[in-house]
């Protein structure tokens, strides 16, 4: 069995709980683990020092305060977007995501906040940005 070690690739499921208790995202639902390659800067250090010396089978929970897991919100990460540039499909609903085309081709979700008039305020700061979050994780490869 091989430990997690600073250069590892690891597959893993994971549930990420508020610190209401309620369920924000999970890798169970549509069973599609998690890959990731450590130190190439997918996870915030803090969260690859909890998988160090784990192995798979291995189960394990903590937390995580923002600015170790997904940030803090960016006030420049909030946008005003005139209403126009949306359409039937993806309407400027309060609490709609939706993707943004960058001009490097990718797509970037957005939340919109807010709907005044023709203005619409649009955060793309990750949803989870700014709270404490608990993880459940589960090993489940080790490379």
């Amino acid at each position: 069995m091989s430990m997690i070690t600073p250069s590892s690739t690891v597959v893993f499921h994971f549930d990420i709980k508020l610190t209401d208790g309620s369920a924000a995202e999970s890798t169970r639902v549509h069973n599609k683990p998690a890959k990731t390659q450590l130190g190439d800067g997918s996870l915030s250090p803090a969260f690859e020092a909890q998988l160090l010396g784990l192995q798979a089978g291995d189960k394990k929970t903590f937390t995580l305060a923002p600015e170790d897991a997904y940030g803090t919100p960016n006030p420049d990460n909030i946008y005003y977007v005139d209403r126009s540039k949306f359409s039937a499909d993806a309407p400027a609903k309060v609490g709609s995501i939706i993707g943004f085309a960058m001009p490097d081709g990718s797509e970037l979700p957005g939340l919109v906040r807010e709907v005044v008039g023709d203005s619409v305020t649009i955060d793309f700061n990750h949803p989870l940005a700014g709270q404490t979050l608990t993880f459940n994780i589960e090993i489940v490869q080790v490379s």
